[in-house]
């Protein structure tokens, strides 16, 4: 049987050319980037020059870009950073806005910032998981530091209004976040016209390695360091640089930018099939919104079947696809992102994220097409909520 693999949100195989431009970097030009004979000085350029490729990428400079280990230290360095770095240097400003579909990593850094006495806020979202941006205004007040909103939703794949809530925020002089993690490589970036002071990416979701990720940092901003020792990355970021990863990380944002109308085209079509035959399943719907929305990414939920068992179902299949965040999905809590769109958790319990990438072709999405609703009317025949459609 062959396998096939839409859960292109949760990761990406690494492009076979990224592993290419990284293969070097982990035998021959192994140095670090610290140390000031050759070997060290060959890793620092590649460094520099993986930097400069970030920074074009989003419109931003050199200097703007920190590389981390994933966009969960990023966002993490983002929220406690400048919360931290804030509450040093101004009495009073202790207020931080997120919206209430934020990834975990996110939720949690707030969270924690709760418990150092910071003040939270969480914005909803309406039915298609989509935030009001004059909601994001009206819960700006004086002792506001920050405004952290996902680009794009990871399970639902709605897409913010980005540029006109960093515009309310620059209006408001208040600081403006975003993880991009899904939109990075797949839709255009500018973090000047987007009025973005900090933004988040992460290379396993490009087709990159995983254990890379970025913070932009607007220039001028002062971000308290969460991690201490050598001073790597302008003294934000101690550890020993991973310049496999980055290199590759570099290469695959390259490979989007050259590629990313021509596959958003492509991946737009294969979804558009997707949704208009996965919808014709009697109560079956879908979540998030129908047009504003990843390219890649069609989120469903089928009344009366349960989604673990239908992961399952379509795994023994040889398709595999994902309930929500794979970040979380072993939990079995239903997604918060669907209960903020206003979902019962028995509702939000039947979803199904299919998410395409490169490699997707039609005859996949096809297959998909074929088995499901089978495997939907036979799930709905055991289920324990009581129709039996």
């Amino acid at each position: 049987m062959k396998k096939i693999y839409l859960d292109y949100a949760a990761t990406t195989p690494v492009d076979p050319r990224v592993a290419k431009a990284m293969l070097p970097f982990l035998s021959q030009k192994f140095g670090n980037t610290m140390s000031l004979h050759s070997f060290g000085q060959e890793a620092k350029l590649a460094l520099e020059d993986s930097r400069q490729v970030m920074a074009d990428m989003i419109n931003a400079k050199p200097n703007e870009i920190v590389f981390t280990s994933s966009a969960t230290e990023s966002n993490n360095q983002a929220l406690k950073g400048l919360a931290l770095s804030e509450r040093s240097e101004s009495k009073g400003k202790n207020h931080i806005i997120i919206s209430s579909i934020e990834h975990h990593c996110v939720l949690e850094s707030a969270e924690w910032l709760k418990s150092q006495g910071f003040k939270i806020t969480k914005i909803p979202v309406d039915k298609y998981g989509m935030v009001n941006p004059k909601d994001i205004g009206k819960g700006i007040r004086p002792e506001t530091i920050l405004v952290s909103i996902i680009h794009a939703s990871n399970e639902i794949g709605t897409i913010q209004p980005i540029a006109e809530i960093g515009k309310i925020c620059k209006q408001k002089k208040v600081y403006f976040h975003t993880d991009v993690s899904q939109t990075f490589g797949k839709i255009l970036i500018d973090v000047k016209k987007m009025n973005i002071d900090l933004l988040t990416a992460s290379s396993h979701k490009i087709y990159g390695p995983k254990g890379a990720g970025l913070l932009y940092i607007r220039e001028g901003i002062r971000l308290v360091s969460l991690l201490h020792g050598g001073g790597q990355e302008n003294g934000l970021r101690s550890s020993t640089v991973n310049v496999p990863a980055i290199v590759g990380f570099a290469k695959s944002a390259e490979i989007c930018k050259k590629e990313m109308l021509k596959e958003g085209k492509r991946l737009t079509k294969l979804r558009n099939k997707l949704i208009k035959n996965v919808l014709k399943i009697k109560n079956s719907h879908l979540n998030g919104d129908p047009i504003k929305r990843l390219p890649n990414n069609a989120n469903f939920r089928f009344d009366f079947v349960e989604g673990e068992s239908l992961v399952m179902r379509l795994d023994a299949e040889g398709i595999a696809c994902s309930t929500g965040s794979a970040c979380s999905s072993m939990t079995l809590e239903p997604s918060h992102v669907l209960l903020a769109t206003g979902l019962r958790p028995e509702q939000a319990h039947g979803s199904l994220r299919v998410s395409l990438g490169r490699w997707t072709t039609e005859k996949e999405i096809d297959q998909l097409i074929k088995v499901l609703p089978e495997i939907i009317r036979q799930l709905r025949q055991i289920s324990p909520y009581g129709k039996k459609a």
